[in-house]
């Protein structure tokens, strides 16, 4: 195993929700973890030396690409891109929602694949919706594997 203290958080922080993204900034300073947010629009953070921000050029999967490029075994991803969190765990990352769901092994490969599906219903004109709002269960379900995380990798 690498050395634990060297693992990381990377924030696929496009869309990652303001809650979340406040929650990982206090866990950064509270554990000294450093935290990396990739995007390709200016962001704010609050004064941390354990935050990092990297703005990426705008485009298709350029933050994501970042994060892949950047991503060490150990590490933990926060994004809800499937295929990102894929790749995270090929190179044995952890993958976590902002909703909380944790991204593994064995549950990716059939995430991919209803993935895959729900765009070809979407191409066929089909209305899907949009995912529901972000709920307290939702916080606390993140807030918990983000914890056990952060557990599992102290120095």
């Amino acid at each position: 195993m690498t050395n634990k203290t060297a693992a990381q958080i990377w924030i696929d922080a496009d869309a990652c929700p303001v809650v979340i993204k406040e929650i990982l900034f206090k866990a950064a300073d509270r554990t000294q973890t450093k935290t990396t947010l990739v995007a390709n629009h200016a962001l704010h953070l609050p004064p941390s030396q354990y935050l990092n921000f990297i703005q990426v050029m705008p485009g298709f999967d350029v933050a994501d690409n970042e994060i892949v490029k950047q991503l060490k075994a150990h590490d933990l991803v926060i994004t809800s891109d499937i295929p990102l969190a894929d790749e995270a765990i090929t190179k044995g990352a952890t993958a976590l929602s902002p909703r909380g769901e944790l991204f593994t092994a064995g549950n990716i490969k059939a995430k991919l694949s209803m993935r895959d599906f729900m765009d070809v219903i979407r191409s066929s004109g089909v209305q899907t919706g949009g995912p529901p709002p972000l709920s307290q269960a939702d916080r606390q379900s993140f807030a918990n594997h983000l914890d056990r995380w952060l557990n599992q990798h102290k120095a």
